[in-house]
Formats: C-alpha cells, structure tokens, sequence
C-alpha cells in the first residue's frame, strides 16, 4: 500500500537541498568579499606606503635634525647585531602551569629609516591628551589585562613592602595598581609627561599615597642609587633614544637593584609591520636585550607576555609583549657614554607638519585596536588546541 507524500513530509524532504543551497550562496558571498577585501587591503597599502616612504621619513630628518640609524631607535647605536650565542631567558606563558622558554627570536629585517610618527615626545603628549579618556576602558582590555599585568611583573621580584619603586611612563596607574599589591603605596612614584593620563591615576583610590610628578623618562628627575626597582611599562615605544632610557633606569637604581622594561614586541606578518613602522617604536627581542647591556645590566632576562586568547600568537606584534629584566651590579652612573638627547621638546615645530604627523599616526595606531579584536573572533571560531 502506498500513501501520497503530504506537503509537510515534502518540505521536510527538501530541507536539507534548501540549507545547502543557502550555505553555497552565503560562502560564495563571503569568498568575493574576502577577495575584494584582499584586493583593496593591497592597493591601501601600495598608497600608503609610497605616502609615507617619499614623505614621512623626510619630515623626520627636517623638523629634528637627524636621521635614525640601524635597526634601533634615533642614536641606539644598534646595527642589525645577532645574538646567536646570548644565553638569556625569553619565556612564553600559555597558561598556567605551562611555560616554554626558548631563546630570542629574530623577525623581519626592518628598514633603516622610518616615519614612526608618534615615537616622539610632542606628538605622544597629545596623542594622549585624547586617548587618555578612554586608555582604561579600551585600549587596557586588548593588550594589557590584569593577569599580562602580573605575568609581567613576576620577574621585577616585588619582594618587599618598603621597597622604592619608580613607576616610568605610569600613565593612568594600570600597571601601579599591579606594584602596590606588593609595595606601600606611599614608596612608589609615578612619573609620566602627560598631566591627562596622571589625571586619571590620582582618582584611583589605591593610588591615593603614591607620589605622582610630571617628568622626562629620558632625563629622570631622581637622584643616583634611588631606587631599588625601576618599571616601566608601555612606555618605551615613544622614548626617541630607548637607550638614554635604559641608561636612566641603570643610574637611579641602587646597587642590586633591578630594572623592569615591559614593551611591545616587533611583527613579522607585512601589513602590522608597515602600520607598526607608520606607528611608534615596536622593538625587536635582541634590541631590548643589547640596550639592556650597553647599559651594564647583568643578569638580564627576558619573558614574553601576550593576551590569553592569542594563543602564544606574535606575528601581529604586540603592543605589551614582553618583560626585560635586569641587575644594577654597581652603585653609581651606567658606564655607558652617551651624547645629549637628539630631541629638544622646546624647540619650535611646525604646527602643519606636526599636526600631520599626527593624524597619520593616530591612524596607524587604529590597526592595533582592531587586531586583538580579530584574534578574539579567532580564538572564539577555531577550536582550542589548535593553531589560529
């Protein structure tokens, strides 16, 4: 005996020729506008590229008065060095309870001159005069969470409550709140060049006893054998000379006193290098390690850092992705021998240019807001254990 199909045993028959049909329409549409996508990200690139190489790195030499040399930052004096034979410690935290340690990676050559439109003290000052609204609310929870914050400063051995602390380039006091969960409140100092960030430090409660001054991470304005730790977290990007920094991190410190650098980290995939050059400094591994000697630390190590939902990912760079320790193994000043700071903020700049150098930073910089947000839809879409 057979039985004519009704219409709802028809519609169920034909369901899944529907979903298939509405899955290849819908795939189709997202491979064309991947591909569209592709095709305009190269053309901007293209554009920006040659705007930024035939004018920004000119502009740079015209309103300072120099021109950066070598893979380092303006007067770093680094040459492209390899570091084969450093037996430092770079460690890579993938959750709790696993770390892996491998040596210092070397990522794409960069080239010897770049625009960096906002590693400069000016420009960085304003460009903080507006992010400095939305610092703790935006950029902090894509790269710079609370338990970066003390993966990070395990190595800076917070071991004692009346330990002095300098807190350089503390900002909005994110990472001072990490210091004084181990250190009086009332021994630690937080310097930063802009009154709009540090505005947002004295509201923080926590923060009520720390001493809280305006100041040049460059020409620190401590005396010698100050301090018995330096951090200095998310600042390093726009020190002009990292190296005149980390000489002034060496000089306040006591003797066996340790220093604490936590900074970004260089990329390697093409597009976040060019944005990162248009950018600030994004260091590579081995520099940090060679200012750090220059300097006359000892015993330094470094410890790589990043977002949980990056998955040990570091080809984007990163804006915190490391933490650069080292020892004071002397009292008194760094035995390295530098010249003046090549950047004099008092001089007069162009208001036009400098105006243009920051617009098209500022603009760079978006792109990083918007990666760690491509890397959590990556880490919620592709099951765990496996790459992204």
């Amino acid at each position: 005996m057979s039985f004519a199909k009704r219409p709802l045993d028809c519609l169920v028959a034909n369901k899944p020729r529907k979903i298939w049909f509405a899955f290849h329409r819908s795939a189709t549409c997202v491979v064309s506008v991947l591909f569209l996508s592709h095709k305009l990200t190269n053309l901007c690139f293209e554009i920006l590229m040659a705007f930024a190489m035939l004018s920004g790195a000119e502009n740079l030499t015209l309103i300072r008065g120099i021109t950066p040399n070598g893979l380092g930052s303006v007067g770093s004096g680094f040459r492209g060095k390899h570091f084969p034979k450093l037996g430092l410690v770079s460690c890579t935290r993938i959750s709790k309870g696993r770390t892996i340690v491998p040596m210092c990676s070397v990522s794409a050559p960069r080239p010897a001159s770049q625009p960096r439109f906002i590693q400069h003290k000016q420009e960085a000052f304003w460009f903080y005069r507006f992010l400095s609204i939305v610092y703790d609310h935006i950029i902090n929870p894509g790269h710079w969470t609370e338990d970066m914050r003390e993966d990070a400063l395990e190595p800076a051995d917070l071991s004692d409550r009346n330990m002095v602390v300098v807190d350089v380039g503390g900002g909005t006091g994110f990472t001072t709140l990490g210091i004084v969960k181990h250190v009086d409140a009332k021994n630690v100092t937080i310097l930063d060049q802009s009154p709009y960030q540090l505005a947002k430090a004295k509201q923080k409660e926590p923060l009520k006893e720390c001493k809280i001054i305006e100041g040049d991470a460059e020409d620190l304005p401590f005396p010698t054998d100050y301090a018995d730790r330096y951090v200095s977290a998310g600042s390093i990007e726009y020190w002009p000379e990292p190296q005149h920094g980390i000489k002034e991190a060496y000089r306040v410190l006591k003797l066996g006193g340790k220093a604490c650098i936590i900074g970004p980290v260089y990329p390697t995939f093409w597009l976040s290098r060019f944005f990162a050059d248009v950018w600030m400094l994004f260091p590579k591994e081995e520099e940090y390690i060679e200012w750090f000697q220059n300097a006359g630390f000892k015993d330094i190590q470094l410890k790589r850092i990043g977002p949980k939902w990056y998955r040990g990912v570091r080809r984007h760079g990163l804006i915190m992705g490391c933490s650069v320790t080292g020892v004071k193994p002397a009292s008194g000043d760094s035995p390295l021998q530098l010249g003046p700071k090549a950047e004099d903020v008092k001089k007069p700049v162009n208001p036009l240019v400098f105006l243009y150098r920051l617009i098209l930073g500022a603009m760079a910089g978006a792109y990083y807001v918007l990666v760690p947000i491509y890397m959590w839809i990556k880490d919620q879409i592709v099951p765990k254990g496996q790459p992204i």
